[in-house]
C-alpha cells in the first residue's frame, strides 16, 4: 500500500490495474497472453509515469497528467469487464481479446515507450531544477552553528542535504536488534560529517547523555593505539603496551559507564583491514552500539548498513556557494549562473570535491572561473585542480595493491576508465576483456568476484537487472556496473601518471576532430598499451591511422556517430583479442571497413552495440578464431547467411534486444560446436527453426523475454548436454515441447512468467537430473500436479516475476 500511496493518481491506477490482471489470468486463462503484455508495457511505462506526475505537480500543472490518467482508467474498466466473462463464453472471449490487443497497442503508441515518456520528463525535470535555481540565486544563504560535543565532533559552521540521511542513519542506531551500524560511501561524501551530525543530534544526546565516544581510526591502526585515542579524549593519555590489556580496560571502563546509560561508540574510517578490530570491541553490555563509518562495505562483521549517496543538485550548489562565496566576502566577484551551474555539474554531488574547488576558486577574477570550466571541457579531470582531493581520493585505490587474493583488483578498477561517462557497464562485457587481459577462468564467478570486492570498497556500483536460471551458472549475467563520474576520473589520471608509451591503457576522449598533442609527437615510437579506449563525439570525422600499437589486444570503440571505421594503426596482425563497438547514437551504427582491417585474423571476443551489421557479409571471412559473439540492439538482418564456416571456433552467441530479429537465423544452427546460445529481449521473435535440434553440443539456452515466442521446436529433444534452460517471460508460449522428457542432462529451468502455459508435458517425469525450476506461484502449480520425484525437484518460486520485469532496459 505504500506505493500506492507514493506513487500518487498514477501509481495507484497502475497497481489495481495490476492487481486485477492477475485475478483475471487465474481465472481466465484465454486471456492470460493479452493481459501478460499489458503489464509489461505498464512496468516499463511506470517510472516515467510517476516522474511526470511527480514534477507536474512541483510545477503545478497537475493537468498536464490528466491525458494519461484517462488512458489508464480506460484500461482498469477494460480489465475489469474481461472479469467477468465466464470461460464458456466465447464470442465476448474473443471479442475482449480484441479490445485487449487495441488497447495494448493504443497504449503503446500514446506513450511512445522510452521515447516520448522520458523526453516529456526530462524537460519537466529542467523546468524544475531551472526553477529551483533560480530560488537559490534569490535566496542569500546564511549558516547557524550547532552547538558542539567535544573537539573531536566540531562541524563547518553549514551542513547541506544530510538531514534526511541523518533521520534515516539515526532510525537505523536505534534500532535495538542492531548493535553494529555500518555508514559507508565512497572518500568525500561526507560519512564523517553525516556521523558527527549524529552525535550531535538533540535525540542521540538526550539517549546516550554522555556516553557518546568518537574515535578516528587511521589504515594501520591497533586495538591499543584505538583505546589510548579513547582514553586520551575522555580520561587523560594513558599507554598500554599489549593488546589484551587495552581491551580489557576498555571493556571495565564501558562496563560502568552503562550504569549512567547507553553508550555509542563511533569508530570513523574503518578500512577493510580492520574488520578483525570491531568484532574485538563488541562486548556484551547491554545498551551498547558501534556506529562504524567505512569507505567499505564490510563483510565480516554482522551488522546493518547505511550507504550515503552523494548529494543532490540542490544540495550541491548550497555547498559550493557557501564556500566559494563567503558571506563576510561582500567583494569576492561572483559569476554567471551558468558558470557556477557547470561548475557544480562537474563536481557530480561530492562533498569534498564541492569544498575544495569552491575554495580554490573563491576570490578569484572571472578569467580563472572560465579557464577551470575550459580546461575541464578538454578533458582536463577535476581531479587535475586539486592536490588536495587527489590524495584523499587514490588511497582507496593504492589499497587495492594489498589484497592478496585478487592481484588484478587495481587493474580491474583503473580498467573501468574505459568506459563512457554516466553509461552503465555490463559487468559480461568486463568479463570479456579480463578473461583475455588477465588471464581469468572462463566462469565468469572470478569476474564476478573482483566486481563485488569494488563494490564493497564503494569504488563502483552493482546494479542487478534480472533474477533467472541463467544467474546460476553465469554470475554476470544481468548484471551492470556504475561509477561515480569522479572516481572514473580518478581512474583515467591515475592510468594517465605514466609516459604514454609506457601506458598500460590509452584512454583517448575525442572533442570533434581535435587529437591530443602526444599524438602527433609520438607518431614514429610504438606504444605499447595492451587496452586502448577511443570514444568521440557526433562530430567525429577523422581516419586513425598513424600511431603504433603493437601489443594492444582489447580495443574499445565509444562513439555517437552514425558511420563507423575502425582504425588502421594496430600493426602487428593476430594480436587483438577482444573489440568492443559501442554506440550511442540514435540509431545503429553502420561499420564502413571492416573488410579491410588485418589485425582481426586472431579475435576472440566480439561486442557490438547498437551497430548494424546486416552489410557485413563475407567480411566475416577473417574471424576464423572468433569464440564469443555479443549482439546488443543491433540491426541483424542477413548478416549470418552463407557464414558458417566463417566461425569454426564459435561457442557463445548473445544476442539482446534486436528487434529485426523476427526469425532466428537458421544458418547458425549449423554451428555443430556452440555451447551457449543467449536470444533475449528479442520481442519480435516468434519461432525458432526445427533446425536448432543440430547445436548437440550447446550447454545453455536463454530464450528470456521473447515475448512473441510462441513455442520451441520439438528438435530440442535432441540437445542432450543441455544443462540450462530459460524461457522467463516468454508471456506467448502457450506450450512445452513433448520431447522435454529427452533433455538428459537439464540442470536448471527457469520459466517465470510464462502465463501462457496452461500444462506441462508429461515427459518431464523422465529427466534424470535432480532439476532446480525457477518460477512463479502460477507455473509451480503446474510442477505440482505432476508425478515428478519431490528428491529430485527443487522449485524455487520468484514473487517478482508477477510484475514481469522484462522490458525495463537502460544501456
Amino acid at each position: 500500500m505504500a506505493e500506492l500511496v507514493e506513487g500518487g493518481v498514477v501509481g495507484s491506477l497502475i497497481a489495481e490495474i495490476q492487481a486485477l490482471v492477475i485475478k483475471v489470468a487465474l481465472k481466465n486463462i484465454y486471456f492470460k497472453s493479452d493481459l501478460a503484455f499489458l503489464v509489461a508495457i505498464l512496468h516499463s511505462i511506470k517510472p516515467k509515469l510517476l516522474g511526470i506526475e511527480k514534477q507536474n505537480k512541483k510545477l503545478d500543472r497537475a493537468e498536464d497528467t490528466k491525458p494519461y490518467i484517462d488512458l489508464l482508467n480506460r484500461g482498469e474498466e477494460l480489465v475489469r469487464s474481461c472479469s467477468t466473462i465466464g470461460s464458456l463464453n466465447v464470442f465476448k472471449r474473443s471479442t475482449y481479446s480484441d479490445k485487449l490487443r487495441e488497447y495494448n497497442a493504443d497504449l503503446q503508441k500514446f506513450c511512445g515507450i522510452n521515447v516520448q515518456l522520458e523526453q516529456s520528463s526530462d524537460i519537466k525535470e529542467i523546468k524544475v531544477d531551472l526553477s529551483q535555481l533560480k530560488d537559490m540565486v534569490e535566496h542569500q544563504m546564511g549558516g547557524s552553528f550547532v552547538g558542539g560535543f567535544g573537539e573531536d565532533l566540531e562541524l563547518m559552521d553549514r551542513v547541506f542535504g544530510l538531514d534526511l540521511q541523518l533521520e534515516e542513519l539515526k532510525e537505523m542506531v536505534l534500532l535495538k536488534d542492531s548493535p553494529v551500524v555500518l555508514l559507508s560511501a565512497p572518500g568525500g561524501c561526507g560519512k564523517t560529517t553525516l556521523a558527527k551530525m549524529l552525535c550531535r543530534d538533540p535525540t542521540i544526546q538526550d539517549i546516550y547523555k554522555k556516553n557518546i565516544f568518537f574515535v578516528t581510526v587511521s589504515k594501520n591502526a591497533s586495538i591499543t593505539s584505538i583505546v589510548q585515542n579513547l582514553f586520551r579524549t575522555k580520561s587523560g593519555n594513558i599507554q598500554y603496551e599489549k593488546e589484551d590489556e587495552a581491551r580489557m580496560q576498555l571493556k571495565g571502563f564501558l562496563e560502568k559507564r552503562k550504569e549512567t546509560g547507553p553508550i555509542l561508540l563511533v569508530l570513523d574510517d574503518v578500512w577493510p583491514e580492520g574488520e578483525p578490530i570491531i568484532e574485538k570491541f563488541r562486548f556484551a553490555i547491554e545498551g551498547f552500539k558501534i556506529l562504524v563509518t567505512s569507505r567499505s562495505v564490510l563483510r565480516s562483521i554482522n551488522r546493518v548498513t547505511y550507504t550515503l549517496n552523494p548529494l543532490k543538485e540542490q544540495y550541491a550548489m548550497s555547498l559550493f556557494r557557501h564556500f566559494a562565496f563567503p558571506a563576510d566576502s561582500r567583494s569576492c566577484y561572483v559569476p554567471d549562473l551558468e558558470i557556477v551551474k557547470k561548475i557544480v555539474e562537474n563536481c557530480n554531488g561530492f562533498p569534498l570535491a564541492l569544498i575544495v574547488v569552491a575554495q580554490s576558486l573563491r576570490g578569484q577574477p572571472e578569467v580563472t572561473w572560465r579557464i577551470t570550466l575550459d580546461e575541464w571541457s578538454k578533458g582536463q579531470s577535476i581531479i587535475d585542480s586539486s592536490i588536495d582531493l587527489l590524495n584523499k581520493l587514490k588511497t582507496s585505490v593504492v589499497a587495492l595493491d594489498e589484497v592478496k587474493k585478487k592481484p588484478d583488483l587495481k587493474n580491474c578498477y583503473l580498467d573501468l576508465g574505459s568506459f563512457p561517462e554516466d553509461q552503465r557497464i555490463p559487468a559480461i562485457a568486463l568479463h570479456d576483456m579480463w578473461v583475455e587481459l588477465y588471464n581469468l577462468d572462463e566462469e565468469n564467478m572470478y569476474t564476478y568476484a573482483n566486481l563485488v570486492e569494488l563494490a564493497m570498497r564503494n569504488l563502483v556500483n552493482l546494479v542487478p537487472t534480472s533474477i533467472g536460471a541463467s544467474n546460476l551458472y553465469d554470475f554476470c549475467n544481468g548484471q551492470y556496473i556504475t561509477q561515480h563520474d569522479l572516481l572514473r576520473e580518478l581512474a583515467i589520471y591515475l592510468n594517465n601518471q605514466e609516459p604514454i608509451e609506457l601506458r598500460k591503457r590509452v584512454i583517448l576522449e575525442i572533442t570533434g576532430n581535435k587529437l591530443p598533442k602526444w599524438w602527433v609527437a609520438k607518431r614514429e615510437q610504438p606504444i605499447n598499451a595492451r587496452l586502448l579506449s577511443i570514444s568521440t563525439d557526433e562530430a567525429f570525422s577523422l581516419s586513425l591511422d598513424s600511431i603504433q600499437l603493437p601489443k594492444v589486444e582489447v580495443l574499445i570503440l565509444n562513439s555517437r556517430t552514425k558511420n563507423y571505421s575502425l582504425p588502421l594503426f594496430v600493426q602487428k596482425p593476430g594480436q587483438l583479442k577482444v573489440l568492443i563497438i559501442a554506440n550511442y547514437g540514435g540509431c545503429p551504427a553502420e561499420l564502413n571497413n571492416f573488410s579491410e582491417v588485418d589485425y582481426l585474423s586472431n579475435l576472440k571476443r566480439i561486442r557490438f552495440e547498437h551497430v548494424s551489421i546486416s552489410s557485413l557479409g563475407t567480411s566475416l571471412v577473417k574471424l576464423s578464431k572468433l569464440k564469443k559473439m555479443s549482439l546488443i540492439m543491433c540491426e541483424i538482418g542477413k548478416a549470418f547467411e552463407n557464414c558458417v564456416s566463417m566461425f569454426p571456433d564459435l561457442v557463445e552467441i548473445e544476442i539482446a534486444y534486436c528487434a529485426d530479429l523476427v526469425e532466428f537465423p537458421v544458418e547458425l544452427c549449423n554451428i555443430g560446436h556452440l555451447k551457449k546460445l543467449s536470444i533475449t529481449e528479442c520481442n519480435e521473435l516468434s519461432a525458432l527453426p526445427e533446425a536448432l535440434g543440430a547445436l548437440t553440443s550447446l550447454e545453455v539456452l536463454r530464450l528470456h523475454s521473447c515475448t512473441k515466442l510462441e513455442g520451441i521446436p520439438e528438435s530440442i529433444g535432441n540437445l542432450h548436454k543441455l544443462k540450462s534452460l530459460d524461457i522467463s517471460d516468454c508471456v506467448s508460449m502457450s506450450k512445452m515441447p513433448v520431447r522435454m522428457g529427452e533433455l538428459c542432462d537439464l540442470r536448471t529451468l527457469c520459466m517465470s512468467g510464462c502465463w501462457g502455459l496452461s500444462e506441462l508435458p508429461q515427459s518431464v517425469e523422465a529427466l534424470h537430473q535432480p532439476l532446480k525450476v525457477i518460477c512463479d506461484d502460477q507455473t509451480a502449480k503446474l510442477w505440482r500436479l505432476l508425478d515428478y520425484p519431490p528428491a529430485k525437484l527443487e522449485l524455487l518460486v520468484v514473487e517478482e516475476a508477477k510484475n514481469l520485469t522484462w522490458l525495463h532496459r537502460s544501456l
